[in-house]
């Protein structure tokens, strides 16, 4: 029996007959046409059509959010179609597609078969947790602010104050490429130093994510090369390299540290309402998909911003969604198809005084990830950190931040300089 992914889109239009669309989608994306076909070569060609799942038509009205008449349409796309590989699967359900007026991929849908090509997070959230050693909080990561054209010295000085916070992970600034002033070996030396320092001040273990950068053929080689020189964590522009290339990274067993995944690049290709790709599979799905063990996209409280229900759905296709739906046909017992969860990092502009916000929208499992929030303390980078540290303790023992900050001058700043969000 075939096997299908599931692909879903929302299509723009005043006056289609979208059932029609719908079959030209499931056709013109498989075989190319049916009707014309002999009898006796449909019988050969069935497994390789395109079926049409569901067409929801929307008419415009005053109870619907989104403005205009549309259709959402599920297509179940036949697996013998493509290779088992996430390029062959988005040229095949969205390549040509995409071009063909107001059209938005909003869900896909992977078969058993096709998932099992894919082992997805080596580590997940639960390994970045017990690499750390921390199980009962949120986590805290920094963010390098500024880098380019810092030498050395000036790296580890700025490692060294975030750490000194009191911070579990530090990244690097996704701009941050190889450069003569502060190369990948180099800057990976200076900056496990200053961790080690940190740590003996506060008792606590550190994740470095260092940027993976240059041609995509030597990345792999790249990565070793960090693993060797001590990297524990990896940073990694997976958009602008591909999809692809992190599930080859991911799946690599030499390469045995957690992969962050950054967002750079999707801003191109999710805000609009009627085309590209919606940010729960191309920020979730896909990259729990290729092998993220972390994920980072735009909150919905800082500077750069995404409403609220979709980075929910993102954080819920990241943590506990199963990616498979088999339309018709049941995976053997004996594969394990169930992707460990990926930390949820929602980011840009965040603040102590929007942890208790963080909290209420993710929970405890995400990591609040700030940069200028940290490094734009009044009293400085280290209280920077303390600062988010308290938030995030007031938080939990269930205490509002003014309250907690009578006995804790560096939130008591920070609530002054930015305010709480409530």
């Amino acid at each position: 029996m075939s096997s299908y992914c599931l692909a879903t889109y929302r299509s723009f239009d005043e006056k289609a007959d979208f059932h029609k669309k719908a079959t030209g989608i499931a056709v013109g994306l498989t075989v190319g046409s049916w009707t014309e076909l002999p009898e006796a070569q449909k019988a050969s060609m069935e497994k390789h059509l395109g079926k049409v799942v569901s067409v929801e038509v929307h008419e415009p009205g005053a109870d619907e959010p989104i403005s205009g008449r549309y259709a959402d349409i599920t297509i179940a796309y036949p697996d013998v179609n493509y290779s088992r590989d996430i390029p062959a699967l988005l040229v095949t359900v969205f390549g040509k597609l995409s071009m063909d007026g107001k059209i938005k991929l909003i869900d896909l849908a992977f078969s058993s078969d096709f998932l099992a090509g894919f082992p997805g997070p080596k580590f997940g959230m639960q390994g970045v947790r017990n690499l750390l050693g921390v199980h009962n909080r949120p986590l805290l990561m920094s963010i390098f602010k500024s880098v380019v054209g810092y030498e050395l010295p000036a790296l580890r000085e700025q490692f060294y104050l975030q750490a000194a916070g009191g911070v579990d992970l530090i990244k690097d600034d996704e701009i941050l490429f190889e450069n003569p002033l502060t190369p990948m070996e180099k800057r990976i030396a200076i900056c496990l130093e200053a961790a080690e320092q940190a740590t003996k001040e506060t008792g606590q273990k550190l994740l470095y994510a260092v940027n993976l950068t240059g041609s995509t053929s030597k990345l792999a080689s790249q990565a070793k090369k960090a693993i060797a020189e001590g990297a524990n964590a990896l940073l990694f522009n997976v958009l602008a390299y591909g999809f692809d290339v992190l599930h080859e990274l991911s799946a690599d067993p030499e390469i045995n540290i957690p992969i962050m995944a950054h967002p750079a690049m999707a801003g191109a290709m999710y805000p609009s309402p009627h085309y590209g790709i919606s940010p729960s599979v191309l920020l979730g799905k896909l990259m729990r998909l290729a092998g993220a063990d972390l994920v980072l996209f735009p909150s919905p409280y800082g500077s750069v911003v995404m409403p609220k229900e979709e980075n929910l759905a993102i954080k819920h296709v990241l943590l506990t969604q199963d990616l498979r739906k088999d339309y018709t046909y049941q995976a053997p017992s004996d594969v394990k198809l169930t992707l460990a969860p990926s930390f949820p990092v929602p980011s840009a502009g965040i603040h102590p005084g929007l942890v208790p916000l963080i909290l209420r929208d993710f929970g405890q499992d995400v990591i609040v990830n700030a940069g200028g929030g940290i490094h734009g303390h009044p009293m400085g980078t280290i209280a920077g950190g303390h600062a988010f540290r308290q938030a995030i303790d007031a938080t939990l023992q269930g205490m509002t931040l003014r309250e907690y900050a009578l006995s804790h001058p560096e939130l008591q700043s920070a609530i002054d300089t930015w305010g709480i969000r409530e």
